[in-house]
Parts: structure tokens; C-alpha cells; sequence
């Protein structure tokens, strides 16, 4: 197990280099510049200056070089850690990361569990009770819930807080669960309802499917003919085998709420870290995008990593070789 996970750390060394080549270029070649919007902000009339005013800003900032040497200076300085300053606060990319993280974490974990929660319990039992009403109605829903776009869920749900004044949402203190229990969960749980029914929906169907498949393989029906439970048919032999590939979904999922609750942050006023990534594209600060960006790729990387170690623990035969 040890030299299979360095391995694939050893695999995931040229992958984080190819993304942090393609952000770098990606950002370079963006329309507009950071320090001419800023310059020609301060000054909206113009002047003969403006053009020495921004090749002195340049300077300062280090962007004045050819691409290649500031291409191989990124590179060198994430091997040592370095992830840059903003260009608008003069702060470290990698504090406004961790700034942003708990709001994102917070609002992801609260997804995750309703995802999980819902979807779990209604492809079991959708496949259990298969072709019953009960299973046409939890199969409704779970179309229902891959067909509607989430931020039109979440807005639904806010709009009707607010019409029936159901409960008071503080868009303009932000706070963290550990700050102010209350008023955190007021917050963070219409987003959380919505986004955790957009990435439960897909695990609903997936489950369903394979726990389907799973149910009639020969040992299930030996295990029946066997007069065992089905409580302990379905959770101990169905479900651990039918949950491999529903396993990888979850990943995905996993990672695609880190990165993915854009609108979400935007729609409640959350300063997480998909709306600061859309805040410094806005504004061109470069060294804040990639950051963020090769963060996320690292998170990504390793939870695939993860999901790979779990196959092994699901199912035994999986051989690490």
C-alpha cells in the first residue's frame, strides 16, 4: 500500500506541473491588464504620464519581464512554496486561500451530508422496492433533481423565505458556524439543501442501478436462500459491492463542491473561495487565480487518490500492485 500511494504521488508530479504551466499561460494571455485598469481607474481622464505610470507598476510587481523568465520565476518559487502576492492587496494568495477556506469547506461539508443523506437511503430503497410506486416516485425526484439547475433551486428557496418570512438570513455579517451557530445555519442551509440535492441526484441513480445489478448476482440469492436478514443482505454483501463505482461519483462530487459553489457564494453573499477566484479574474490579479487554481488541483489530485485506497477497502480482492 505505502509504495503504491508514493507511486501515485510520483504520477500526480507531472500532472500539478502541467497545470501549473497551462494556468500560467492561461492567465498571461487574459484580455486586459491588471495595472492599466487600475491606473486608468485613478486617472479616468488619462494623461502623457499614464504610459510611464504603468511601465513603473509593472516594475514593481516583477510583470515587466519576458514571459519565459517569469514563467521559469513561478515556477521556482511554487516548487519552494511561494504562491505569490495579490496585485491588490499586496497580501499572500495563499493566506486569501485560507481566509476563503472555511466558508467554502463549511458550505461543501453541509452539501455533502444532505447529498449523502438523501441519496444513499433512496437508492437503496428504490432498488429494494423496485418497480413499485414507491420506487417511480424517489425516481421522479431524483430526475427532478439532475434536471433542475441548482441555482434555480436556491433561489426558489430563498424567495420563499423571504416572502413567508420563515426565518431572518444574515447576507451582510457572514458568519461561521463556530462564530454564531444560529445565524451560520439560517445561512448556509438553503445553498446546502440545493447543492446537496444536485450531487445526491447523480449517486441516487447510480446506486440504484448497481445495487440492482448486484441483487441478482448468484451469491445474493445464496445469502436469501440462506434465511439471513435482509437488512444484512442489503448493507453488508449488496451495498459494500454495489458502492465501487458509486464511490468515484462521490469524489467527483467531493471535489467539484470545493470548486464548484460559484454561484452559491455569489447568490448568499459568501466570501468563499469560488467567488474571491471570480473577484480576482474580474480584476486580473493573476498571481490570486493561480493559486487558487493549483490548490484546488492538489485537493482534486488527492481525492482521487483517496477514492483509489477506498476501493481496496471495499473490496478486498482490489490488489495494489
Amino acid at each position: 500500500m505505502g509504495r503504491y500511494i508514493v507511486r501515485r504521488m510520483l504520477i500526480n508530479i507531472p500532472v500539478l506541473w502541467l497545470i501549473v504551466t497551462l494556468v500560467f499561460f492561461a492567465t498571461s494571455v487574459l484580455p486586459g491588464d491588471f495595472v492599466a485598469q487600475r491606473i486608468a481607474a485613478a486617472n479616468p481622464l488619462g494623461g502623457q504620464d499614464q504610459a510611464a505610470q504603468i511601465a513603473t507598476v509593472k516594475k514593481e510587481l516583477g510583470i515587466n519581464q519576458p514571459i519565459a523568465r517569469r514563467y521559469v520565476t513561478y515556477l521556482w518559487n511554487t516548487v519552494h512554496g511561494d504562491l505569490g502576492q495579490s496585485y491588490r492587496t499586496r497580501q499572500s494568495a495563499f493566506g486569501q486561500f485560507k481566509d476563503a477556506l472555511p466558508y467554502t469547506l463549511q458550505l461543501s461539508i453541509i452539501q455533502l451530508i444532505i447529498g449523502l443523506a438523501i441519496s444513499l437511503p433512496i437508492g437503496i430503497i428504490s432498488a429494494v422496492k423496485q418497480d413499485t410506486m414507491t420506487d417511480y416516485v424517489l425516481r421522479v425526484f431524483a430526475i427532478l433533481g439532475v434536471a433542475a439547475p441548482s441555482f434555480w433551486v436556491a433561489t426558489l428557496l430563498l424567495l420563499y423565505t423571504v416572502r413567508y418570512h420563515l426565518f431572518t438570513i444574515d447576507l451582510i455579517g457572514q458568519p461561521l458556524l463556530w462564530q454564531h451557530p444560529a445565524a451560520s445555519f439560517n445561512l448556509y442551509i438553503l445553498p446546502g439543501i440545493a447543492g446537496g440535492i444536485a450531487s445526491g441526484a447523480g449517486v441516487m441513480r447510480l446506486l440504484r442501478s448497481q445495487m440492482l445489478e448486484v441483487l441478482r448476482q448468484d451469491y445474493i440469492r445464496t445469502a436469501w436462500s440462506k434465511g439471513l436478514r435482509q437488512r444484512v443482505i442489503i448493507v453488508r454483501h449488496a451495498l459494500k459491492n454495489a458502492m465501487i463505482p458509486v464511490l468515484t461519483i462521490i469524489g467527483l462530487t467531493v471535489a467539484g463542491l470545493i470548486s464548484g459553489n460559484v454561484v452559491f457564494e455569489y447568490l448568499f453573499s459568501i466570501p468563499g473561495i469560488g467567488s474571491r477566484i471570480l473577484a480576482a479574474i474580474n480584476a486580473r490579479d493573476v498571481p490570486v487565480v493561480q493559486a487558487f487554481v493549483l490548490i484546488i488541483s492538489a485537493f482534486v489530485v488527492m481525492v482521487n487518490l483517496g477514492v483509489d485506497i477506498l476501493y481496496g477497502w471495499l473490496d478486498p480482492r482490489i490488489q495494489y500492485s
